[in-house]
């Protein structure tokens, strides 16, 4: 894989080269360090002050040069504001249309340095995190407090850049006062939400939120998803054509994922009396919900190659197979017929389209509003988790037409099937398949013009600079600089994509799993367990299930506006596990009468640690994770997908072949796994804490 120090050359604007970090220098001294301590030559205390020192005068460089910029930027602008004041004195058309093209040449110089300050800003990140790596240093907190705290901290103009928000500020006013609603005494003070229609100013304030490192909701949700990025832009790389977008498609992408989540959690409030009625024991119902997995398991594979060909036909085999199954699903109460259930089942989870939806979000979706979209992806999810039990909690009610009886049973399959039904012919009419970029449509940015260099900047510079991959190279960045590019292709295989795990993001993904796997314990056999100890009807599983769904976003609230400003990711997510080990310990039945208080609090315990835990390790996934998993079939999100998939699969294994132990011991026997599981991750945490960044 190519080292971090080349690309960096790779991206620098030419004339600028020698104010940037110098990594490559960097790197050599902290080896350099390395050799040193263990020939006894240097001392720590030595190597802290020399490193520091080394930093300080690279972030001096950089930041001296960065003020010189926006000085220039700045007198430019004042030139131009007197210019723009003499119009108003004689209007001229031409000369206003000549005044805001020259607005937005500062403004793509301005989108150059903020591309400097962020691949410098990487940089600087990368070579710390090198050095606590190589050292076993706190080095990076004691450095960042210690400067960014500081009244004279250049730190902060690397990472808070207040000039240039007020040079992008001078910029976006200036535009606005020469878009063509002369006579209009508003300015985008006045009306902060006013849409200023311009790709330069569009793309400046991408540049500038991306710069931000404060994590808000959008933010959270979006990780949640693992959505993977692509590789590192340079300015003039090509980005996703906003002709291949398309808003409708995008909702029924989203609508696809709703339906889905509802599919699979509208029959766990009745799957072990319908299990009953089919003459098998309640505890199949672990079976029941899990075969839908056990397809998706497999479905995942061929979906997710399939979306390298088109988006509209897996999700219109998706909805057929969907129909399909609940049909079956519906049917196999009149046919006495657990086979059929089970075969229903398993249609409904090849069905499965998650890896399409993931895939069109992060092909087809401009970057600009990919966040929002990411987010969408998991609010639809949360959304129809809670649904699913809800809208079986509402259908307590029997009737038969002609031979096919209707009960609470039945009614999940033939409702799903109407939903299928209605959503395939949706799709069928508003669905647009997006274009496919080939090779003749990328232009060589040494051979075009300057205005379509100059519009590759604008839009090139709002993607990612740094690919959500960006901790996973330090260890690669010791290897050769000239390392062939061949390398960097996907992965094309399982086993090809299991080779670029490294072993913090095989921690992470063994989170994953013990996640799921509690979360699924909990919610498959909750049906059985509060039957059997509180009697409960199927209207008060539905209500409990539903009230543990409706918990998803407002906890992504608290996590991702407030909690993850206040702590590390890695703090939080020790802390989730722990909190998922209490959940887990409160809900054993032990000795004391087991009670409605202690189940109830002893879930939601676990299930809403669990969700925190999902979010935040889903976060630190996506930065640890190659980023050659982010392109091709084998593809990060769906080695978390199957990890999460396949630990439902054996949690409702777990609880069938508990069940035949008796109901009595059902509940230890099926939380002794999610303990072991549990306390199994915290340790692989412990061991790995320093590397989860």
């Amino acid at each position: 894989m190519v080292a971090f120090g080349k690309k960096l050359k790779e991206r620098q604007i030419q004339e600028w080269q020698g104010y940037y970090i110098n990594y490559k220098l960097m790197k050599k001294r902290v080896k350099q360090y390395g050799h040193q301590i263990e020939v006894g030559t240097l001392d720590r205390r030595h190597v802290l002050k020399d490193f520091s020192r080394m930093l300080d005068c690279q972030i001096e460089k950089i930041v001296l040069f960065l003020l010189e910029q926006q000085g220039l930027l700045a007198g430019r602008i004042a030139k131009l504001n007197e210019d723009q004041d003499a119009l108003q004195q004689e209007p001229d058309i031409a000369k206003l249309s000549q005044l805001r093209e020259n607005y937005r040449d500062v403004g793509r110089d301005l989108l150059k340095l903020l591309f400097f300050v962020e691949i410098n800003a990487v940089g600087l990140r990368k070579i710390l995190k090198k050095f606590d790596k190589r050292f076993g240093y706190r080095f990076t907190d004691y450095y960042v407090k210690t400067r960014a705290n500081h009244p004279y901290s250049q730190l902060q103009q690397v990472f808070k850049h207040v000039g240039l928000g007020a040079v992008v500020g001078a910029i976006s006013r200036n535009l606005h006062e020469l878009q063509e609603h002369q006579g209009s005494f508003l300015s985008i003070y006045d009306q902060p939400v006013l849409p200023l229609q311009d790709s330069v100013v569009d793309a400046m304030k991408a540049a500038v939120d991306r710069l931000s490192h404060s994590t808000n909701f959008l933010n959270f949700l979006a990780q949640h998803a693992l959505i993977m990025q692509e590789e590192l832009p340079t300015p003039t790389e090509e980005v996703v054509d906003d002709k291949r977008y398309h808003f409708m498609s995008l909702i029924l992408n989203l609508a696809n994922t709703f339906l889905y989540m509802i599919n699979t959690y509208i029959i766990v409030p009745t799957a072990d009396d319908y299990s009953m009625s089919l003459g098998a024991p309640a505890t199949v119902c672990g079976i029941v919900i899990g075969s839908m997995a056990v397809a998706q398991v497999f479905s995942s594979v061929y979906f997710s190659a399939w979306s390298n060909r088109s988006y509209f036909r897996p999700l219109v085999f998706s909805s057929i197979a969907l129909l399909i199954g609940n049909v079956m699903y519906a049917m196999a109460y009149d046919s006495k017929s657990i086979t059929i259930l089970l075969l229903g089942r398993l249609f409904c989870g090849l069905g499965s389209a998650r890896a399409v939806n993931r895939r069109y979000i992060s092909d087809c979706v401009p970057l600009k509003i990919r966040m929002q979209a990411s987010a969408g992806f998991v609010s639809a999810s949360a959304l129809g988790m809670a649904c699913g039990p809800a809208i079986a909690g509402l259908l307590q009610t029997e009737f038969k037409i002609y031979k096919f009886t209707f009960n609470q049973n039945t009614l999940p399959g033939w409702v799903m099937a109407v939903g299928w039904f209605f959503y395939m012919i949706w799709l069928c009419i508003s669905f647009r398949e997006p274009s496919r970029p080939t090779q003749e449509t990328r232009a060589d940015p040494q051979t075009s013009d300057e205005p379509a260099r100059n519009d590759a900047l604008e839009k090139g510079l709002q993607q990612p600079l740094l690919p959500s991959t960006e901790a996973n190279q330090d260890d690669e960045d010791c290897g050769s600089d000239d390392e062939s590019d061949d390398s960097r292709g996907p992965a094309n295989s399982i086993r090809s994509a299991y080779r670029l795990l490294t072993p913090s993001v095989k921690v992470q993904l063994l989170i994953y799993f013990m996640l799921k796997y509690a979360m699924e314990i909990l919610l498959s056999e909750s049906s059985v367990v509060t039957t059997y100890y509180f009697g409960w009807s199927t209207s008060s599983v539905a209500i409990f299930l539903a009230c543990l769904g409706l918990t998803v976003l407002p906890v992504n609230i608290v996590v991702g506006s407030y909690i993850s400003n206040m702590f590390e990711d890695r703090q939080i997510l020790l802390a989730s596990e722990i909190m998922v080990f209490v959940g887990i310990l409160l809900s054993f039945h032990i000795l004391v009468p087991y009670s409605v208080p202690q189940y109830v609090c002893s879930g939601l315990i676990m299930f809403v640690s669990a969700e925190v835990l999902e979010g935040v390790n889903l976060s630190l996934l996506s930065r640890v994770m190659s980023s050659r998993l982010s392109q091709g079939t084998y593809n990060g999100g769906l080695l978390s997908t199957e990890a999460g998939t396949l630990a439902r699969v054996v949690a409702d294994v777990t609880i069938t072949m508990a069940g035949y132990l008796g109901q009595k011991t059902l509940l230890n026997v099926t939380l002794l796994p999610s303990l072991i599981i549990c306390i199994t991750s915290i340790l692989a945490t412990c061991f790995t804490y320093n590397s989860l960044y």
